[in-house]
């Protein structure tokens, strides 16, 4: 799945004259269904969204804040040409969800999206018609996101599941006596040594 996320003043949608949705400041989402997509990369895509820090906070630090931090709006846009495939200078879309699957498994991520926030803040279009976007981009602030692809062939998986429990093997047996002697003879050759542990600090935190 693929989605643009713009952060906005302004976004409506229009069909035939009539404007059916619009939110203030928040964010608009244009959402490319991929016909490969499951609900993994529904929990995903919609995990990001929510919780992607690009809004300031009371005291005005940039990129501090998510939509649900400050109470924004998401305005939510099915755009099947997101999945294009250029044949030479024609757009191709086979990669994209035919559209009597795609339209119920946008619902979905749409239901998944209202369950995990306010309800009543988040918006969409009108799947599969004609559709006037009006996107009053706030910065401007453009981010392009991917659900991570994995393995599809059987034999791939099982190797990383396996590479997995070797990890976790090793994280559980602590650090191992070549490392822990390692670290005394270095100790012992220069007492000032530092492993830069203690200024190895990350604010990120990852939703």
């Amino acid at each position: 799945m693929k989605a643009i996320i713009q952060r906005v003043t302004r976004a409506t949608v229009t069909v035939g004259g009539e404007e059916i949705s619009s939110i203030g400041r928040g964010l608009c989402v244009l959402l490319g269904i991929s016909a490969e997509d499951t609900q993994k990369e529904v929990d995903y895509i919609v995990r990001k969204v929510l919780n992607l820090r690009v809004f300031e906070d009371e005291q005005g630090r940039a990129w501090s804040q998510s939509v649900m931090d400050r109470e924004f709006e998401v305005l939510c846009v099915s755009q099947f040409t997101l999945q294009c495939v250029l044949k030479g200078n024609k757009p191709d879309f086979h990669l994209a969800m035919p559209a009597e699957l795609a339209q119920p498994f946008y619902n979905g991520i749409m239901e998944n999206m209202r369950s995990a926030y306010k309800p009543e803040l988040i918006k969409d279009g009108k799947f599969g018609a004609i559709m006037e976007v009006h996107i009053q981009n706030d910065g401007p602030v453009t981010i392009e996101l991917n659900s991570p692809s994995g393995p599809t062939d059987p034999r791939q998986l099982s190797k990383q599941e396996k590479q997995q429990q070797r990890k976790e093997k090793t994280r559980s047996k602590g650090p191992s006596e070549s490392g822990r002697d390692k670290g005394t003879l270095r100790s012992r050759q220069d007492p000032c040594a530092s492993s830069g542990a203690e200024g190895d600090v990350s604010s990120e935190r990852e939703p």
